[in-house]
């Protein structure tokens, strides 16, 4: 279990304009590859701000949620409930495994020694950053497997994707979107909305 003195800034707290300006960074970034910012919002809540890993998790989460709250109608304005209704089976299939992942991962960042937990998010985001750039600079098509075998790999895909996005405290769009394109060949908008 932590204590408090772990989920305090280790530093002093910045200005306002220093945060305001690192919120808009962050918030220009993800825009611009069309994420929420949480993985670029993790390594300053840690090394800028001075929170302890796992606070800066706890703390990442929390904010990825209201970003993706506001970001709701804005995303159900470019793409229609119907055609995000019609995908559900995709959006179930998926969260069957990431609920389930999610929790495995946020019971794992716990549980582990703060150096360690510092030393996972740091490959973690070497692997997230070849994931990026993999995606947004190449064409990848879409597999084509039969709905008995989409349904398991859906899972394991969730699976996997709820256990990084619970380690690292974000969202997890960054790794369901490309899934939801690769696996399902569902379009790249659609796929930003479920």
């Amino acid at each position: 279990m932590t204590t408090d003195q772990n989920l305090a800034p280790l530093r002093s707290t910045h200005s306002a304009p220093v945060v305001f300006g690192a919120g808009a960074a962050i918030g220009v970034l993800g825009g611009m590859i069309g994420l929420g910012g949480a993985e670029f919002r993790l390594p300053l809540l840690i090394s800028l701000f001075g929170f302890a890993a796992l606070s800066a998790v706890i703390l990442n989460k929390a904010m990825s949620l209201v970003v993706v709250l506001a970001a709701l109608p804005a995303r159900l304005a470019a793409v229609s409930v119907s055609e995000v209704a019609a995908h559900w089976p995709v959006a179930v299939n998926l969260l069957a495994g990431s609920l389930a992942g999610a929790w495995a991962g946020a019971s794992w960042a716990v549980r582990m020694r703060g150096s360690t937990l510092y030393k996972v998010l740091a490959e973690l985001m070497v692997l997230m950053a070849v994931a990026l750039l993999v995606t947004h600079t190449t064409a990848l098509g879409t597999l084509t497997l039969p709905l008995w075998a989409e349904v398991p790999s859906g899972v394991v895909a969730g699976f996997g994707i709820g256990v990084v996005a619970a380690i690292m405290g974000v969202a997890g769009g960054e790794l369901l979107i490309p899934t939801i394109v690769l696996l399902f060949g569902v379009d790249i908008k659609t796929a930003g909305s479920l």
